[in-house]
């Protein structure tokens, strides 16, 4: 799958404890930091999509910390080198990595675990319903899995 200018994964540190493990998310010093808006959870249902959906100002930083989703995101910004490109990747625990999406990029997710699949979100700006984009699946053609 190609890449898409400006998405980035970050491997992040679990510290294993015999009392629970430690999950680390995002520092103030990380590259993918920019602001704090807000840090909302979200879950998805197995097998269930949610999406196309585009911000136009805000920057995602994504965490799955159990479950696990498939993030797929879809670069239609004229301008951009990785105009047209498509990016997959499956976050878990097999897959601890924060996924920083950043703004005017379309984004759908699917529930890959068959618990529960939990998404964190730090969001660089507070949630705004008029500077996002949603759409029908069918209106972007990705072919998902049946």
């Amino acid at each position: 799958m190609d890449t898409i200018k400006g998405v980035t994964l970050t491997p992040i540190k679990i510290i294993s404890n015999t009392k629970g493990d430690v999950m680390h998310a995002l520092k103030k010093t990380d590259a993918s930091f920019s602001e704090f808006g807000e840090a909302y959870f979200s879950t998805i249902h197995l097998h269930v999509i949610k999406g196309w959906k585009k911000h136009l100002e805000m920057k995602l930083n994504l965490f799955v910390p159990s479950g696990n989703i498939k993030f797929v995101l879809y670069d239609d910004r004229i301008e951009s080198e990785t105009y047209g490109n498509f990016f997959e990747v499956e976050l878990g625990l097999n897959n601890y990595q924060r996924l920083t999406v950043p703004p005017g990029i379309w984004m759908a997710f699917e529930g890959k675990g068959a618990g529960i699949n939990l998404l964190l979100n730090i969001a660089s700006i507070l949630h705004d319903p008029n500077e996002t984009i949603a759409c029908d699946l069918s209106n972007i053609k990705y072919q998902w899995e049946k």
